[in-house]
């Protein structure tokens, strides 16, 4: 084995076959700046082959990417151990992670992480025991059975091994065990990895009304051309984009070419997977940190050889291995989760249409708010654009008002106006639901000692802690340490002193169960489930009727369908406006246009109330108006004159390290070796700490570069970058394209 100095790492990737013996380079999962030679195997490899490596002692993962370099003894060259049994990396995959790569400054070793993420790979194959739900019924029953059989019957004709299916249902495996002489549950010897069952494309869908129709016509005639395009779809809340964009799906199907439907959130996932299935007669594959390892690791597989059609997964989905993908649609395309802030920095947005314009396949962007890119792109010619502006069925758009807070004068420790309050009861009355809408998580975002003064921090960052109450805990929201809430000030010890300022969701409801002591309470907030399980079920339940007050964060904005929800009460209009985020008003736009558009989606009437301290402000004024394209307009032109994204270029440069002079020492020494970005007209700003510059113990520095929309930014940062030598305890970060500046 030695490095192959003379082997580019994006060198075209030429379908080729090596004997036994031949030298071949190949790219490994490990943090190495350049291809390794090794000896093909015996029977032999070729390009794009995933394979088992030595690499001093390890066994690592690697894929073939040409011929070896030479150039050395070749009796010291180790050989290939062996050839997964698994499809081979193709050429479209190769040039996208490439492509991806030189885009976001992202090592290669890196990106061939992200693309085999799945455990097991390496795994030689093999039959195994696996558990699924059978014909028979417990003669007596427990909590625990109760569990192993709620888990097989929510997941259908899925398989477990023992220990999964114990896991998920928080039992012992002898309880399982225990239900195999009853017939409940039934082991079988089973492949490891299974194809999925096969979706009918050509089962009917639901009836269509004219405007959509008309939309999914025109997406059937881009599918059915297996040529790039991308279209955005934006349709108000409730319009039916989703069974628009499910006819794509359908036409990509019947072409015998693969689709990706990405969703920004989990909890979506349970109602999204029900209306497939009741479309084409089967579950599609699910990706995302909810699923088994074991599901991973199968659909890893079954994707690469097109035992699954179609796949519903979360951003990183986007980087399995399709063998012949058709169709990208990206749901709630303007949703912030699609930005990937660690490791790899990528927006799975515009990686998608990256994508797809390489494997000639079209993309659906479907939002009710579109990102003001996305906008632009479509006023620029780069993208279609289909409308749909009115609500399936009965359904009208929810009337929306300002509650003006200044006026409305409320009590300390109240954040529910008598307004607010009035249009609540009145929903209980008539056997309505309403939600309470506020982007916090939490009891209190901030706990002070009355004494002394002290606000209760984090131990590792400049960040503070978060009383969470339901847990009986302070949380920090940015490293995850938790610790127990203290009865005496951790800075004066005088005790009975602590008290939370500002609300929180879970504040919000101790006040919501105060005022309304009769009604059935639900809060939605990501971080009270312990699973993704868990969070579906209460989904389900809220949109079965049975709760009367929803209190939620921006986990209820995003495509929930609750028919009976025709309140929405947002507490804290202006929260999102706060900050210097350049995208600061477009977010909160589409935050309270979407949440709004959760009430009245059936055919009773909705309202959305919003309690702001400044209604005058612009962009309440254009959430009120539903003045859509004239926001858009006056983002786009405001965003133009500043020359920012989308009309300029930018990106965020983070230094991090235990040493906070040794990191300020090294942005110091950047920020007076930027001859490269000035060559090309850029500006560089700062260094400068980070908004919250300590986390996790490293302390954290930022410069942000700002570029022409045409320049060549990423050849000038990697000048910029390699005429620096950078310490080995600080960690450069590059973040092309910033969504936040934390």
């Amino acid at each position: 084995m030695t490095g192959s100095a003379g082997t580019s790492l994006s060198t075209f990737f030429k379908q080729a076959d090596f004997a036994s013996g031949n030298l071949v380079a190949v790219l490994t999962t490990q943090p190495l700046d350049r291809l390794l030679d090794y000896k093909a195997p015996e029977g032999g490899c070729s390009v794009g082959d995933f394979v088992i490596v030595p690499l001093g002692p390890r066994k690592v993962l690697g894929c073939v990417w040409g011929k070896g370099a030479g150039g050395f003894d070749l009796s010291k060259a180790r050989s290939v151990m062996a050839v997964l049994d698994c499809a081979p990396m193709r050429d479209e995959m190769h040039q996208f992670l490439t492509r991806v790569a030189d885009y976001t400054l992202t090592p290669m070793p890196a990106m061939l992480r992200l693309a085999t993420r799945a455990p097991g790979l390496m795994d030689p194959p093999s039959m195994r025991k696996v558990f699924r739900r059978g014909a028979g019924q417990p003669k007596r029953r427990t909590d625990a059975r109760d569990k192993v059989i709620a888990v097989l019957d929510e997941y259908g004709g899925l398989s477990f091994t023992l220990r999964e299916l114990a896991d998920m249902a928080g039992v012992t495996p002898q309880v399982v065990k225990g239900l195999l002489p009853e017939g409940v549950v039934r082991e079988e010897e089973a492949p490891r990895d299974l194809p999925y069952p096969r979706l009918n494309p050509m089962a009917a869908g639901k009836d269509l009304t004219g405007p959509q129709a008309e939309a999914a016509t025109v997406l059937r005639g881009r599918v059915g051309a297996q040529a790039y395009s991308t279209t955005l779809l934006k349709g108000v809340t409730g319009s039916g984009k989703t069974e628009v964009y499910l006819e794509a799906v359908a036409e990509c199907l019947a072409k015998g070419r693969q689709a990706l439907v990405l969703l920004p959130e989990i909890a979506l996932t349970a109602e999204f997977l029900d209306r497939v299935e009741e479309r084409f007669g089967a579950k599609p594959a699910e990706w995302h940190s909810g699923v088994t390892m074991t599901e991973r690791r199968r659909l890893w597989k079954m994707v690469g050889t097109g035992d699954a059609q179609m796949v519903i997964g979360a951003r990183s989905a986007l980087f399995l291995p399709f063998q012949n993908l058709g169709l990208i649609v990206v749901d709630e395309e303007h949703d912030t989760s699609y930005k990937q802030e660690d490791g790899v920095h990528y927006n799975a947005r515009d990686m998608a249409v990256m994508r797809a314009s390489l494997c000639s396949a079209a993309v659906v962007l479907a939002s009710a708010t579109p990102a003001l890119e996305s906008w632009v792109n479509v006023q620029a010619g780069k993208y279609h654009r289909l409308d749909l502006e009115s609500r399936y069925g009965p359904a009208v758009m929810p009337q929306m008002r300002a509650l003006d807070m200044r006026i409305d004068k409320l009590p300390a420790n109240r954040w529910i106006s008598p307004q607010l309050e009035t249009h609540v009861r009145l929903r209980m009355e008539r056997g309505e639901q309403s939600l309470l809408f506020l982007n916090r998580r939490g009891y209190a975002p901030v706990t002070i000692c009355r004494a002394c003064g002290h606000q209760i921090a984090c131990d590792h960052c400049d960040s503070r802690m978060v009383e969470h109450r339901f847990l009986k805990r302070l949380v920090c929201h940015q490293c995850g340490e938790t610790k127990p809430m203290p009865d005496a000030c951790p800075s004066c010890a005088v005790e009975g002193k602590l008290a939370p300022v500002g609300p929180g969701v879970e504040r919000l409801a101790e006040e919501v169960t105060e005022r309304f002591p009769e009604a059935s309470v639900a809060v939605l907030s990501s971080d009270l489930f312990g699973s993704a399980r868990a969070l579906k079920e209460q989904i389900r339940t809220i949109a079965q009727g049975d709760t009367q007050i929803i209190i939620g964060t921006q986990l209820v904005a995003k495509g929930h369908n609750f028919p009976n929800l025709t309140l929405v009460g947002v507490i804290d209009a202006d929260l999102g406006l706060q900050g210097s985020d350049l995208r600061a008003a477009e977010r909160t736009f589409a935050l309270m246009r979407q949440v709004a558009g959760r009430a009245g989606r059936s055919e009773k009437e909705g309202l959305a109330l919003l309690q702001s301290y400044q209604p005058e402000h612009p962009v309440i004024r254009a959430i009120l108006a539903g003045d859509e394209e004239g926001f858009w307009q006056a983002e786009a032109d405001e965003r133009r004159q500043a020359g920012v994204p989308p009309f300029g270029r930018m990106a965020g440069i983070i230094l991090s390290g235990p040493d906070v002079q040794e990191v300020f020492a090294t942005a110091g020494q950047m920020a007076r070796a930027t001859r490269p970005l000035l060559e090309i007209g850029a500006q560089v700003f700062g260094p400068a700490p980070a908004p919250i510059a300590r986390v996790r113990g490293k302390h954290r520095v930022r410069l942000l570069v700002k570029a022409a929309k045409t320049a060549p930014l990423q050849a000038a940062l990697s000048r910029w970058l390699g005429g620096v030598r950078v310490p080995p305890n600080v960690r450069v970060q590059i973040d092309i394209d910033p969504q936040s500046f934390w």
